[in-house]
């Protein structure tokens, strides 16, 4: 019996990412593409209430997260988002509970400094934190967009008259190395507003430079939702249930005699591995077996 099943795209969440230096447009285009994913937006605002200056743009509910910037305060905040059925979450920004007060870094700090640990054996105690922050958009059942700042350096650049000129342009995002990679789209943005994408699981904007706007949001929502439905595991479950007791009354309530029969349609697999391929199979079966003068009980 193999480990492996058949890979396929299902439908999914979206995990989107939005890196600039400040006043790019992170929480101006977190808005545009959640109108695009449609339904109830919230929005966790760590930038002294400024989330409340873009309401004009559409609905949303907001919550303010100050100072200190502890990480399990937006685990929770993820947590309340999905327990009041919330469809879209914007994170804003992810940057304040790495840098800020009170944040990672911070709290990296004083166990260093507390004389019980060095700088190497803190992250020890840190790290599981920013891990459990880091499951929690994962698994979130909201769409999650999160923005990120990112740190910003000037070059000298050739306009498209000829002329050099200073320009401010964004680096690396301010957060823990590597935390890009746990989205599936990273959007950075420049100051003039102009989207690059460094990371794209959905092979739609490769290569593509624009500007964020419901319509991105929706060519998302497209996507997201054009994979494989996710199977209910209660859902699941209590089809097999339904099936095996079918398959008894089938064989007079002869175990032996059901399984089998089960074993032969499911290649071996124990009901723990049936897939939803395999129930519909079964229910073939069945319904094979079954006589026209004594219809079984569909399981369902």
């Amino acid at each position: 019996m193999s480990i492996f099943r058949k890979a396929e795209r299902r439908k999914a969440k979206l995990r989107l990412a939005i890196t600039g230096p400040a006043g790019s447009g992170k929480t101006y285009g977190a808005l545009q593409i959640a109108q695009g994913l449609r339904g109830r937006i919230a929005m966790i605002d760590t930038e002294n209430g400024s989330g409340d200056l873009y309401s004009s743009i559409c609905e949303y509910d907001i919550m303010n997260i100050n100072a200190p910037f502890d990480p399990r305060k937006y685990i929770q905040a993820i947590h309340d988002a999905e327990n009041e059925g919330y469809d879209v979450l914007i994170i804003d920004s992810l940057s304040h509970c790495w840098i800020s007060e009170g944040g990672l870094l911070d709290m990296k700090e004083q166990l260093a400094t507390s004389g019980k640990y060095n700088s190497f054996s803190a992250w020890s105690k840190v790290t599981p934190i920013q891990n459990k922050l880091i499951e929690a958009m994962l698994t979130s059942k909201c769409h999650i967009i999160a923005t990120m700042r990112s740190r910003t350096d000037y070059v000298q650049v050739v306009n498209d008259k000829g002329r050099t000129e200073i320009r401010k342009v964004g680096l690396a995002p301010v957060q823990r190395d590597g935390m890009d990679y746990e989205f599936s789209v990273v959007f950075d943005l420049n100051n003039e507003h102009t989207v690059t994408v460094s990371k794209d699981r959905t092979s739609i904007f490769d290569g593509k430079n624009f500007t964020l706007s419901a319509e991105t949001g929706a060519t998302l929502l497209d996507w997201l939702n054009s994979g494989k439905d996710i199977p209910d595991v209660r859902e699941l479950n209590e089809r097999k249930q339904s099936i095996y007791r079918a398959y008894l009354a089938h064989f007079n309530g002869s175990q032996q005699e059901a399984q089998n029969a089960i074993l032969a349609i499911t290649q071996g697999r124990g009901s723990k591995d049936w897939t939803a391929d395999d129930l519909n199979n079964l229910q073939a079966d069945l319904d094979t077996r079954s006589n026209s003068s004594e219809q079984l009980p569909r399981a369902v």
